[in-house]
């Protein structure tokens, strides 16, 4: 594809950095609630369920937040680069408030308000690397989408470190997200593929909804998101049990420590798949890249459980395969929605489109634990081929309209 004259600004790539390690930083107040889990675990008791709603609970908190900034219009109406400083600031001191809570349910309480500070992080990210590629928008984009998902992997490794406090944990998140506000305010402008600002509209969010085109790119990427999350909350899990499963049929010991780093490792593989999905992207198609990571991740799912119990050498390829995969074509979801909506309503539809997939997340990532129950480690992951499959039918039909 022949690069225009005008999309080789000498700044975008310098841009395009800043743009990723802020993003990285401002979203690390997300993973804090998993960080300090064994700690807080340890002071209130809490059983696994519990353990598990202080995810769900920012997960929640960031619906809350895009569908208020998507009602009032926030990524479109106020420029990108203060929305972003201003949301992670507040994510920052919404995260240490953590520190103060005197029992579970102030906890909750907390990480619920930080998860709806950084819905001003997220979104505008992708806003601003879009202002600086066209051409190669899908590369831009899914490198922020990859430094993010590396930053998800990362409660895997706070775990291994000996002696971690929660303090010490509280302090390091929030202070990168302050670093991630200052970079944003300090140095970023954007570039020459600037969106036009408007004002406020109560209708702006209907005249998203009314883009076929938006809504057939938002069904493919709500197919993604209902297997990406599930993948990402239960394979350390899978990983757990399939250890003890070998272990017990072997009679070796739990490899605890290899558990851990695999499930690290398959989460930050999704780091490299969004690199490589943003310059396939770029190269074939958009949809036609989603078309196939989806695809193939889909496939890793139905193939995952077999497996199960069984040597490394077999578990772990496919669990790294599958964590390239399902994260590659994310990225791309939000560059077809960014080329499916006037310009002057991206933000919008961007927020729009990143609240709905997080909502329909806090639904599907509970079904999992209830196919476990039911049929087992080796056939849960199965059904979350379901969601590729109905992607690639609303991408298909993307397709045909263009």
């Amino acid at each position: 594809m022949t690069m225009r004259a005008d999309d080789t600004h000498p700044d975008r790539w310098r841009m395009l950095a800043l743009i990723s390690v802020a993003e990285l930083l401002g979203m690390s107040v997300w993973f804090t609630g998993s960080a300090v889990a064994p700690q807080l675990t340890e002071r209130w008791a809490l059983s696994a369920t519990d353990v598990g709603w202080l995810s769900t609970v920012v997960q929640l908190g960031f619906v809350l937040g895009t569908a208020l900034s998507a009602v009032l219009n926030l990524a479109d109406v106020v420029p990108a680069r203060r929305l972003f400083a201003t949301a992670a600031t507040l994510g920052a001191f919404s995260n240490a408030l953590l520190l103060l809570a005197p029992s579970y349910g102030w906890a909750l309480v907390a990480r619920a308000l930080c998860g709806c500070c950084i819905a001003g992080v997220y979104p505008p990210a992708m806003k601003m690397a879009s202002t600086w590629f066209r051409e190669r928008r899908g590369l831009a984009v899914g490198t922020v989408v990859g430094a993010l998902t590396v930053g998800k992997a990362s409660p895997y490794l706070a775990q291994a470190i000996p002696d971690v406090t929660v303090r010490a944990v509280v302090f390091a998140s929030s202070g990168a997200a302050l670093v991630a506000a200052l970079l944003i305010g300090w140095r970023y402008v954007d570039g020459p593929y600037a969106f036009p600002a408007r004002r406020f509209s109560w209708g702006l969010v209907g005249t998203v909804f009314r883009e076929r085109r938006w809504r057939l790119a938002t069904g493919g990427y709500l197919g993604h998101m209902a297997e990406l999350y599930s993948y990402w909350t239960w394979i350390p899990a899978f990983l757990g049990a399939s250890a003890v499963a070998h272990a017990a049929a072997t009679g070796s010991p739990v490899p605890t420590r290899l558990v851990g780093l695999l499930s690290f490792g398959v989460i930050a593989v999704g780091g490299i798949g969004c690199f490589w999905g943003g310059l396939v992207a770029d190269r074939i198609g958009r949809a036609r890249l989603v078309n196939r990571a989806m695809a193939l991740s889909g496939a890793c799912a139905l193939l995952i459980g077999l497996t199960f119990g069984r040597s490394w050498w077999l578990l772990a390829p496919l669990a790294l395969a599958w964590g390239f995969f399902v994260i590659a074509d994310s990225a791309q979801f939000s560059v077809l929605v960014t080329e499916s909506v006037p310009p002057h309503a991206v933000g919008t539809a961007l927020t729009v489109q990143v609240s709905i997939g997080f909502l329909l997340t806090t639904v599907t990532i509970q079904i999992v634990p209830l196919l476990v129950q039911w049929i087992g480690w080796q056939w849960a992951f199965a059904a979350l081929a379901l969601g590729p499959l109905l992607g690639i039918a609303s991408i298909r039909r993307l397709q045909r309209l263009t």
